[in-house]
């Protein structure tokens, strides 16, 4: 689960992670009240989406006077912010932090991942601070340190002066490096993140080290855990798609292809949309209907699945181990009565009483084509394409 940079701030504030002062607006006239309330001559007003790039998009503005945020957020208010995060066709600003402005002396990056090739989390740190961290692993990975940590001891303070160091943090710096680190593995670790980062991490012309930026993810396993994190979904963020399965707790992720796909567990979702690859063609989707899946589980996945203008054919790959091959075939016949369904469908059904669900599809008088292979299923369904 994903979170506004406001939203994000207010946590790390919770566990004492240095953070500018600021208010979420969202009318031109909130933004000029927040910033009156801040006090100052100098504000920061900027766009609340889920993506990154707003700066060079024109999503984060310097304002001189109130008159400045009020005019700068009525401008972003509404307005499609197109960044390389979001595509071409963009997302709509529905609110705007107003902040602080900041005398910035130097800007760094700081994040926390889980590494999972180790088993351990990761700090990830670099003085090329407000640059994009693919952009600099991909020019200059040396500039980039790594700190694992052992989940059994946890981060150590050594570790924490490691990294402070490693930024080039000098005298009163580094305490307060080392503090701000301290602090947000505690946030990372107690809220169930995925991800932090903080791009740019500053130090200002006082010497404090504070989050100028902020991004965190969540474990969506763990949210039931974090009632209040969980409230700060923000569902107009994301593919209403993804939502829409989200209700009746299917996993979904819409894709860029053209071929459907409604498989059980998410191991064999993923090689079932390689295989789909290696035939010629491009999944649409990765939906993971569970291990129980069953006649309302389908027609809610074929519901999913369908919605999508882009789907031109649908492959369905069933395994049967808990749940038995021919009851997810009555399941199929019934959920395809019951929708409209007007591209091609091709279905591969394998485990326990395989042969008694081929059966029934055959004989259900249904346009469906029948594979016995994952092979045979992705090339059949890419036939059907063309």
């Amino acid at each position: 689960m994903n979170i506004h940079e406001y939203q994000a701030k207010e946590i790390l504030r919770r566990y004492n992670v240095a953070v500018p002062r600021g208010k979420v607006a969202f009318t031109p006239e909130e933004a000029e009240a927040n910033a009156r309330e801040l006090g100052g001559s100098v504000f920061v007003v900027k766009a609340q989406i889920h993506a990154g790039g707003r700066g060079k998009a024109g999503g984060v503005k310097l304002a001189k006077s109130l008159a400045e945020v009020k005019q700068f957020a009525g401008e972003m208010l509404g307005m499609k912010l197109v960044t390389h995060q979001t595509g071409p066709e963009g997302k709509e600003v529905r609110r705007v932090l107003i902040e602080e402005g900041i005398n910035i002396a130097r800007e760094l990056y700081l994040g926390i991942v889980l590494d999972r090739a180790v088993s351990k989390l990761v700090f990830m740190a670099s003085t090329e601070g407000g640059v994009e961290i693919e952009k600099i692993a991909a020019e200059k990975p040396e500039a980039i340190l790594k700190e694992y940590v052992d989940p059994k001891i946890g981060l150590q303070p050594f570790q924490a002066r490691k990294i402070a160091f490693g930024l080039g943090l000098e005298g009163d710096q580094v305490k307060s490096g080392v503090k701000f680190i301290m602090s947000l593995y505690k946030a990372f670790v107690e809220s169930d993140a995925s991800l932090a980062e903080i791009n740019p991490l500053v130090v200002t012309g006082e010497r404090q080290v504070l989050a100028l930026d902020a991004k965190m993810n969540f474990d969506d396993s763990a949210m039931f855990r974090h009632p209040e994190i969980r409230e700060m979904r923000d569902t107009s963020e994301e593919d209403p798609l993804e939502v829409e399965a989200s209700k009746y707790k299917l996993n979904y992720i819409k894709l860029d292809g053209n071929v459907g796909c409604m498989v059980n567990g998410a191991g064999l979702a993923m090689a079932t949309m390689d295989i789909i690859k290696l035939a010629g063609g491009m999944p649409a989707n990765f939906l993971d209907v569970g291990g129980g899946a069953n006649v309302e589980t389908v027609r809610n996945g074929f519901k999913i699945i369908l919605s999508d203008p882009n789907v031109k054919a649908v492959l369905i790959n069933i395994f049967g181990g808990i749940v038995r091959c021919d009851r997810v075939a009555k399941g199929i016949i019934e959920a395809a009565q019951s929708i409209e369904i007007k591209v091609p469908m091709v279905i591969r059904l394998a485990g326990t009483n395989a042969e008694e669900a081929a059966e029934l599809l055959q004989k259900s008088g249904m346009n469906f084509a029948v594979a016995q292979t994952l092979e045979e299923a992705s090339y059949k369904v890419v036939h059907a394409l063309k």
